[in-house]
C-alpha cells in the first residue's frame, strides 16, 4: 500500500553454495538478514530494483513487477542463460531467454536468494522512510495495509509514498475530494 515494489535478479556461484536458502517469506527477518550479506558476497552476479509508488500507480502493481523483473535483468553484470522468474508469466523484454516457474521462490536458489535481497532492501527502505515519514509506522508494518497502518492513513492522510491506485488510500483521496 506504501513504498516501491522491490525486485531482485541473482546468478548464484555453483561453487559456493549458500545454505538456508528459501522463499523470502517463509524465513524469519534474522535469517534473512543473515543471508542477505553471503548472497551479495557469493553471487557471481546480482541487481536489486526499485519500482517507485507512481509508476506503480501508472502501471498496476503486476506490470510494475514485471518492468521492474526485466530492469532487474538487464542489469546483471553478466547475461545469463535463462532467466528463472517466479511465477506463471515471464516479462517482456527480457535480455534472454526465459522460464516462469509458479513456486519458484521455494523450489530455486537463485530464485530464493532474489527473494531476500528484494524483501530486506524492502524493508530496510521502509524503516528508513519512517524518519521522513513519521507516524505512519512504516519502520513496524513496512507499508502493508495493516490495522495501524489504516488507522495511520485516516489520521494523516496519504505520503507521497502511498500508492494512490490501491483501494484505501484511493477511497480516502476520493472521500476528501467530494468533502
Amino acid at each position: 500500500m506504501a513504498g516501491p515494489v522491490a525486485v531482485a535478479a541473482v546468478i548464484l556461484d555453483p561453487d559456493r553454495p549458500i545454505a538456508g536458502l528459501n522463499d523470502s517469506k517463509k524465513l524469519s527477518e534474522k535469517k534473512r538478514e543473515a543471508l542477505y550479506p553471503l548472497i551479495l558476497e557469493r553471487a557471481l552476479a546480482c541487481c536489486i530494483v526499485l519500482v517507485e509508488a507512481d509508476e506503480i500507480d501508472r502501471l498496476n502493481i503486476f506490470q510494475a513487477t514485471m518492468a521492474g523483473m526485466s530492469r532487474a535483468v538487464a542489469g546483471l553484470s553478466r547475461v545469463p542463460g535463462e532467466a528463472l522468474i517466479d511465477g506463471n508469466k515471464l516479462p517482456k523484454d527480457l535480455p534472454c531467454a526465459g522460464r516462469a516457474i509458479v513456486g519458484g521462490d521455494a523450489l530455486e536458489p537463485a530464485i530464493s536468494a532474489a527473494s531476500i535481497l528484494a524483501k530486506v532492501s524492502r524493508d530496510r527502505l521502509m524503516v528508513a522512510m519512517d524518519d521522513t515519514f513519521p507516524g505512519y509506522g512504516f519502520a513496524v508494518h513496512k507499508g502493508y495495509p495493516t490495522p495501524a497502518h489504516l488507522a495511520a492513513l485516516e489520521r494523516l492522510g496519504p505520503c507521497p509514498q502511498h500508492r494512490r491506485s490501491f483501494a484505501p488510500v484511493r477511497r480516502l483521496l476520493e472521500g476528501s475530494a467530494s468533502d
